[in-house]
């Protein structure tokens, strides 16, 4: 009952400021927002280890935002994650990036988080996107660097592994095609067999709270004159 309460009051105090922010943009545009935050999902969630092209980085990033994925994690142990802005066209303030210095701290924060570790690789046999069971949890899938692939500490770690059968001669694709062909196929997949797969109102309520803060010219010091507090 305690963290109902408590989840009640954040609801409520995100919703305050989204209503006083509403008033300084356009009705279309505030319709988008919380047309859009509906859709977002925790329940998958993406994990890139050192990811060294920003060309690559932004189209991940591209990818999770376009197919509502909310959160997205990096390890930068070799390389920071460093995404083209050119490629990326602003998506990165519409999806949170949690950066770890380690493999095994991202791995440490996800499985308490409660997910499922699925590395993404052509050479092993256990899953496909079309077999791959989504219902069993939330899961984080990993893609490594562009020419090693997943490191051997993920290989070692991980609970399940995500392969896309081919055809033809090629052995794999390149990392930005092979996400976006699993984060729509799977993110399409747990919308429809997922019961829970939308954020909780109280996450909704806070990621649109910082989406208007972003949209909105001045919006620290609307918020502040309102309240007479600084934005959390």
């Amino acid at each position: 009952m305690m963290m109902k309460n408590t989840a009640n009051r954040n609801t409520a105090w995100y919703g305050a400021r989204t209503a006083c922010l509403a008033e300084f943009m356009t009705p279309e545009r505030n319709e988008v927002l919380r047309r859009t935050v509906a859709m977002r999902t925790r329940y998958m969630t993406v994990l890139a280890e050192n990811m060294f092209h920003g060309q690559n980085a932004a189209a991940l990033i591209r990818h999770c935002e376009a197919f509502g994925i909310q959160e997205m994690h990096t390890v930068e142990t070799l390389c920071r994650f460093d995404p083209n802005p050119d490629i990326a066209r602003g998506t990165d303030q519409w999806v949170d990036v949690r950066r770890h210095s380690s493999t095994a701290g991202a791995l440490a924060g996800l499985r308490r988080d409660g997910y499922r570790i699925v590395a993404t690789t052509p050479h092993r046999e256990d899953c496909t996107p079309e077999t791959f069971d989504v219902t069993r949890g939330p899961f984080a899938l990993v893609f490594g660097t562009e020419h090693a692939g997943i490191s051997d500490e993920i290989v070692a770690s991980a609970d399940e592994f995500l392969r896309i059968p081919m055809c033809g001669l090629v052995e794999s694709l390149n990392v930005s095609a092979s996400a976006a062909i699993l984060i729509y196929e799977l993110s399409e997949r747990v919308r429809r067999t997922v019961p829970d797969w939308r954020l909780t109102p109280t996450e909704q309520a806070g990621v649109l709270c910082r989406w208007m803060r972003r949209s909105v010219k001045d919006s620290e010091e609307i918020l502040k004159r309102k309240f007479g507090e600084e934005i959390r």
